[in-house]
């Protein structure tokens, strides 16, 4: 093992840093080891990502809910909660790439993990450089789709529901005329429940990067939502505000499997 993390310090003396534009995309890495978890941290933060850690399956799964990264780095033996368990119900509302990081070598141990769900296992010790390599190639291929393994949404007992193939939403039932802006702010919402998003990221989601007005103009379009879908908007229950952030999604979900 300690030759394993003299490996680790030469490739982040080595490593180039990719170009991952301005903004990094986030990575999980859910490992008890912590040495491990520390040196993946460091040379995957060296790659240009957003890196964030938990030390247990529980709390794996807690961040993977508030953070919404977009690929995680799963090992298997963990505490709390197996990484097994953890991938299923990873797998259970996203497409996230996941990479299981594991002792566990055995051919049968690698088809169990693709079953599940994993996108690609890699067995310890492992290269750094061929890690980071898979990192980038799996976040090309999924190129953002992290959406839900479902076409359609349905929140507090179906007063609030989303196509996602269609664009369409409905409260009670009845179709809710949002504007393009509209559905864009509340479906980039919708799918990652319980994360606060900036203004600026909601800009980014609705009006794209390169518009050039004021970030206020968010609340404007967030108004207009909120009448459309909140019986009450002095106390709203799907567009929630986060003071000193922005703004996160509160419905509670009843999923739908896509018909």
């Amino acid at each position: 093992m300690p030759r394993f993390f003299e490996r680790i310090k030469d490739a982040l003396i080595d490593m180039e840093s990719p170009d991952v534009g301005e903004k990094a995309a986030k990575i999980l890495i859910v490992e008890d080891e912590i040495k491990i978890a520390e040196a993946l941290c460091a040379y995957l933060g060296r790659a240009g990502y957003a890196v964030s850690q938990a030390g247990d399956g529980e709390s794996g799964l807690a961040a993977f809910n508030a953070s919404a990264p977009d690929l995680v780095i799963l090992d298997l033996m963990l505490p709390k909660m197996s990484g097994e368990r953890l991938c299923t119900e990873i797998r259970r509302v996203s497409r996230v790439p996941v990479v299981m990081l594991t002792a566990k070598s055995g051919e049968d141990d690698k088809v169990s993990g693709f079953a599940l769900g994993a996108d690609d296992y890699v067995t310890k010790p492992f290269s750094p450089r061929e890690l980071v390599a898979r990192v980038n190639s799996l976040l090309r291929r999924s190129a953002g789709d992290t959406s839900p393994l479902f076409s359609r949404m349905s929140w507090n007992g179906g007063d609030l529901e989303i196509d996602l193939e269609s664009r369409t939403v409905w409260k009670r039932g009845e179709h809710a005329a949002l504007t393009p802006n509209e559905y864009k702010i509340l479906s980039r919402l919708a799918r990652h429940p319980n994360r606060a998003f900036s203004r600026d990221e909601l800009i980014d989601a609705a009006l794209g990067e390169n518009f050039g007005g004021f970030e206020r103009t968010i609340d404007s379009h967030i108004k207009n939502l909120r009448g459309k879908i909140e019986d009450d908007t002095s106390s709203p229950v799907y567009i929630l505000t986060v003071r000193g952030v922005g703004y996160r999604f509160g419905g509670v979900p009843r999923t739908e499997a896509a018909r």
